[in-house]
């Protein structure tokens, strides 16, 4: 098979020439990603240990500063949630404003012909958190690296302490908005008796029941008629990587969902129902998938709207 392995580094390498015509592309080589419906945004260790040098190439370490700091990716760059949250509303984890983003991708040297590698160590659960508001502004050339930090060191990757040097540039997004895999409050709250909708919950069961209550939202409980499945049912607890696309099925063909249904994912700050819509999207293929960016936060927030509980809430701090 190393010709194989070959003829996949030579085009990936070919793709890096001209920046103006990179697009991202199936760089996955390990077995276990054969089967996925896309692997379009998904980069598995061994390829980005390959091509990290690569000028077009743009790295991000989606942990706290001080664990960035402590460790990262060399030239990786370091963004966390409080850099793309909005923090003009009354309740916390909003996505930040499209001109927010501009900023903040201009102050890290980003130009928008770049591929963006994101990483985390909590399963890409953070890290599909800004796939998902890129995805919102049209910004598809974005990788997850399958098992994040976890996997980069037990690949033996290369781990740098020094601050990469920044040029400024001047990014725009080229399209406005995209609903394609967002719903906002108002328009699940008109859709909530509709019975072709799937409403899942991708928190822990004891935040789905109401037992226990999160810092940030106000009330405990949930929307009504979800189906609870935690995110992390669809990674190896071992490596952090993403199960096969075959287990994750099963977890998700037990509330008798399928491909073509539509499907509101929400959790807590929409940080975890982000991971799930990718899981949801790129590795299984399911055609209308929508992460409710508000998510319990901002829905616990408003008496009016109808929760559903089944326990006594005792307030997690």
């Amino acid at each position: 098979m190393n010709w194989r392995i070959s003829e996949i580094l030579l085009i990936f390498l070919a793709l890096f020439s001209c920046r103006e015509s990179v697009e991202t592309k199936a760089l996955v080589t390990s077995e276990e990603a054969s089967n996925y419906y896309s692997i379009e945004h998904l980069i598995d260790v061994k390829e980005l240990k390959r091509a990290q040098n690569e000028d077009a190439l743009k790295i991000i370490d989606f942990r706290k500063p001080e664990e960035y700091k402590a460790g990262h990716i060399p030239n990786a760059l370091n963004i966390w949630r409080s850099d793309i949250e909005d923090t003009s509303y009354p309740y916390k984890g909003m996505a930040a404003s499209k001109i927010v983003m501009e900023k903040l991708l201009s102050s890290m040297g980003i130009q928008p012909n770049d591929i963006i590698i994101i990483y985390d160590d909590k399963g890409l659960c953070d890290a599909a958190r800004l796939w998902w508001v890129l995805k919102t502004y049209n910004f598809n050339t974005v990788k997850l690296l399958n098992g994040g930090w976890t996997d980069w060191k037990k690949n033996q990757g290369l781990i740098s302490n020094n601050l990469p040097k920044i040029t400024p540039s001047n990014f725009t997004f080229s399209d406005a908005l995209s609903n394609d895999y967002l719903i906002q409050k108002d328009s699940l709250q008109a859709q909530l008796d509709n019975e072709n909708i799937v409403l899942i919950d991708a928190r822990t069961a004891d935040e789905f029941s109401g037992k226990r209550l999160k810092a940030g939202a106000k009330r405990g409980g949930r929307i009504p008629n979800s189906f609870n499945i935690d995110w992390t049912e669809a990674i190896n607890s071992s490596n952090r990587k993403f199960k096969s696309p075959e287990a994750i099925e099963k977890v998700y063909a037990q509330i008798g969902v399928t491909k073509d249904k539509p499907i509101v994912v929400y959790c807590h700050t929409g940080v975890r129902s982000a991971h799930t819509t990718f899981v949801l999207t790129e590795l299984l293929g399911y055609a209308n998938v929508k992460n409710y960016d508000g998510s319990w936060s901002e829905w616990s927030y408003y008496d009016e709207l109808p929760i559903e509980k089944d326990s006594v809430t005792i307030v997690l701090k």
